[in-house]
């Protein structure tokens, strides 16, 4: 084959990879954007922002707790709130100060104090929620302030001309998690699902650990082409973050 037709092939597979949405996402080195005693703000793709916070716990000491933010045409979802109405407060501004975007709607993945405890100042500045009916009837029951907007299996929010999506593939961390998945960056915001490398199970007090695998399991092949992975707590990663996870459940005991 001469060097014109490889040449010439090579820009037909190019383009079929670019058709098919299967181009991973270019290299983005993740830079810490903010960062104060009780929030930092790490950028990790083109429009992809994660915002880390801390939760006092009796067994766990002062955890890190991650959640996300995207962006499109100054518009922004939340994922999952910081774990105080006032760490809230600071992000909600710093969003509206440094990115100049509206927030259209927060997003908590699941019922625990690090997805929904600083809800309720989303609310008091008129920023919609949005959670899975299981999570809303959950936060009812512990009387947690209660996410305004539900979804049964899956949700897809438009944010400027982009979309988001948000799917409950089962249970595992709890009965309710959701993740949620931006294609524009290709990242998997997989909340406390998804385990960072290397992690133990840590909290298992609504787990269901017999399905907790087959649900990770799931989530990778929908989105055969994620670029980026986000747990709950602790770095981000790639796919690897999947298959530990799903590795880490396998055995339940």
């Amino acid at each position: 084959m001469s060097t014109l037709n490889k040449t010439h092939l090579l820009i037909a597979i190019f383009i079929t990879l670019e058709a098919c949405g299967l181009r991973q996402p270019e290299a983005f080195k993740p830079t810490l954007v903010f960062q104060s005693e009780s929030l930092v703000i790490t950028q990790i793709a083109a429009n992809t922002f994660i915002h880390t916070t801390y939760l006092q716990t009796n067994d766990f000491g002062n955890v890190p707790c991650n959640g996300m933010l995207v962006r499109s045409n100054r518009e922004v979802i939340v994922f999952d709130t910081p774990t105080s109405d006032a760490v809230s407060v600071a992000l909600i501004q710093w969003i509206q100060d440094n990115l100049q975007c509206t927030i259209r709607g927060i997003l908590p993945t699941h019922f625990h104090d690090d997805c929904l405890g600083g809800l309720q100042a989303f609310h008091d500045r008129g920023i919609p929620s949005f959670a899975n009916y299981r999570t809303i009837a959950l936060a009812t029951e512990r009387q947690f302030t209660i996410p305004q907007n539900s979804f049964r299996d899956s949700l897809t929010l438009t944010l400027g001309k982009e979309k988001v999506i948000v799917r409950f593939f089962g249970e595992g961390h709890t009965v309710d998690n959701v993740v949620g998945y931006f294609p524009a960056d290709q990242v998997l915001f997989g909340g406390c699902l998804i385990k960072e490398l290397n992690a133990s199970k840590g909290y298992l007090g609504d787990a269901r650990v017999d399905s907790w695998s087959e649900t990770v399991s799931r989530i990778k092949q929908a989105y055969p082409q994620v670029g980026y992975v986000v747990p709950g707590h602790g770095a981000h990663g790639q796919k690897e973050l999947l298959d530990y996870t799903m590795t880490l459940f396998k055995n339940p005991n």
